[in-house]
């Protein structure tokens, strides 16, 4: 169990203490709360790499409560529709010795934007606004003054995306604790101006979730708390998530610690008409859900609040800080670390800050909650997803299908000239590589010799190259794998690889490559030029099939496909 050492002790005693507050946590039960993982999940769960990293980050965690005298943090790993891992370290009440546990109730602050951005996709979906419609059609009191004369309207989709120009707070409510009603807030408006031309800059606005939060009021006819509870809360299965509700289990507030080691207890405070900008309540379980929901595929309906398609929307980048190390989509952020693309949000509150950051591509998530003011939980989050994150998203990973290499595939080597530029397929050990002749790319080549690895690795990949693959039969397959890249002097390249199992009987590859010998260049594509619709999918398909009963082990062509 933890004990915050008072500042008087000597730095000698502080080290013993800080030592002895280490020891205690990991030989006291109780000391941190840990949730119980299903059983469906224990082979992620119980992976030892993951086990492992959990240990590494407790023991680093335990060192920052004990070093920055924190008082309680709770941290949580989401695994597609698991949560893999959740725990929590310190007190909830520091005097009443109330540990963390993963039921903790917190202030999730500017979280509740996320919820506010999926009521306004929500009703999108049925039809009931659009997202380029001007604020004003909704809120006729809506009357800010624009920033210059040639603006333009605020729509909706800027007020989601942090781009409407409008200022940032409503006034001083972040000191006073004092947030304006609903009331206040449209009286606010005649006197208000536009800081920046709507989509002109990244502005980050908590006024614009507000004003977003009343345009659900209003196209729904119910208060935005009762709206988010039954369309979103609810069909999550949120049970223990509220708004703007002093409810039982939330965890002591407390400020910035002081030079003394002090921290001064905050009180309870009702966002009011800022609700939709910051007014949730949740705890790492329900979070842990909506985590789970950013992975699913499908329709709206039941756990399903909004389509796939409009999750994609929300998830995609709108406007980016000045930067450009990170910006918004439609309510999440969007940030890029170490190369990698992440979504989430974070949230700062009297007494409470959290922090969700969640890797679309890996289905990994990371919650962090805690009661202060001073924690960083981005710098947090960011370490739980570099060891625990890390080793769930590898072992959550599915393990790729090795393809054993075909001899026959040694003739596909040699020469493939194009209008676009010329591409070289090379045999290496029992692998074909493409290089560029005229490019420095030897220590890069294209490879495609464990091409295709799985199933939804061969989808994606197509998916991004809108390339089509189709075959007949048990015994006979084409896989094609479209690479686009800039040759010589600008010009597009796009190879598209084969790999035969036995003879192919056919193949459609639209809009990657059409292969062809050379001496058939001018009729072949003469004849597709001036061809359309079904009538080029025929000869495409012809020409395929063509290429396969001739065999491939001559000298070909790659030219890009006109559509």
């Amino acid at each position: 169990m933890y004990r915050l050492v008072p500042p008087s002790r000597t730095p000698l005693t502080l080290g013993i203490a800080v030592i002895a507050a280490c020891t205690l946590a990991a030989a006291i039960p109780g000391s941190s709360a840990q949730a119980r993982l299903p059983a469906a999940h224990a082979g992620v769960a119980g992976d030892p790499d993951v086990l492992g990293a959990e240990r590494m980050f407790s023991a680093w965690m335990e060192g920052q409560i004990a070093y920055r005298g924190l008082p309680g943090i709770v941290v949580g790993v989401v695994s597609d529709q698991e949560l893999v891992w959740g725990k929590g370290f310190g007190f909830a009440d520091i005097n009443a010795k109330l540990p963390m546990t993963p039921t903790t109730k917190f202030r999730m602050a500017s979280h509740s934007k996320l919820f506010t951005a999926i009521a306004i996709m929500q009703l999108r979906e049925e039809g009931k606004l659009r997202l380029d419609d001007p604020v004003a059609k909704y809120l006729t009191w809506f009357k800010a003054k624009p920033a210059g004369d040639d603006d333009g309207p605020i729509t909706i989709e800027q007020l989601l995306s942090h781009s409407s120009g409008l200022q940032r707070e409503a006034g001083d409510h972040w000191t006073s604790f004092e947030f304006p009603t609903a009331d206040e807030l449209r009286r606010l408006y005649a006197d208000r101006q536009a800081a920046f031309a709507p989509s002109v800059r990244w502005k980050y606005s908590n006024l614009a979730y507000s004003v977003a939060g009343m345009i659900i009021e209003q196209v729904s006819g119910e208060r935005w708390a009762d709206y988010v509870d039954r369309n979103i809360f609810k069909p999550l299965g949120m049970l223990a998530s509220s708004v703007d509700k002093n409810v039982p289990g939330l965890a002591v507030p407390y400020g910035r610690r002081m030079p003394d080691g002090s921290r001064e207890v905050l009180p309870y405070v009702d966002a009011r008409g800022m609700a939709a900008a910051t007014g949730v309540t949740s705890n790492l379980e329900d979070m842990a859900k909506f985590v789970s929901a950013q992975f699913r595929r499908g329709p709206r309906g039941g756990a399903q609040v909004v389509s796939t398609g409009s999750l994609r929307e929300m998830h995609r980048v709108r406007s980016v800080k000045e930067n450009w190390t990170s910006g918004t989509g439609l309510g999440f952020d969007i940030t890029r670390i170490k190369d990698r693309t992440y979504v989430g949000h974070g949230g700062g509150y009297p007494g409470n800050t959290t922090q969700t950051i969640i890797q679309l591509d890996d289905k990994v998530g990371i919650i962090v909650l805690t009661n202060t003011n001073d924690s960083n939980p981005s710098d947090i989050a960011r370490q739980l997803m570099a060891t625990v994150g890390q080793a769930v998203a590898k072992a959550s990973a599915s393990k790729p299908a090795t393809v054993a290499w075909d001899p026959t595939w040694a003739r596909f080597a040699g020469l493939y000239r194009g209008r676009g530029g010329d591409s070289h397929v090379v045999l290496l050990n029992q692998k074909l590589v493409i290089i560029t002749p005229n490019a420095p790319n030897v220590d890069n080549p294209i490879r495609g010799a464990d091409w295709p690895p799985d199933a939804d690795v061969h989808r994606r990949r197509l998916d991004r190259s809108r390339a089509v693959a189709d075959s007949e039969g048990d015994e006979h397959g084409v896989f094609t794998q479209a690479t686009r890249g800039r040759g010589a002097g600008g010009t597009d390249r796009i190879a598209a690889w084969l790999q035969f199992a036995k003879r192919p009987t056919r193949a459609v590859v639209t809009p990657a490559a059409c292969c062809r010998r050379e001496s058939d260049h001018r009729r072949f594509h003469r004849g597709a030029d001036s061809a359309s619709g079904r009538d080029r999918e025929v000869r495409q398909e012809a020409h395929a099939q063509d290429l396969a009963q001739r065999g491939a082990g001559r000298r070909l062509s790659l030219l890009r496909c006109r559509q």
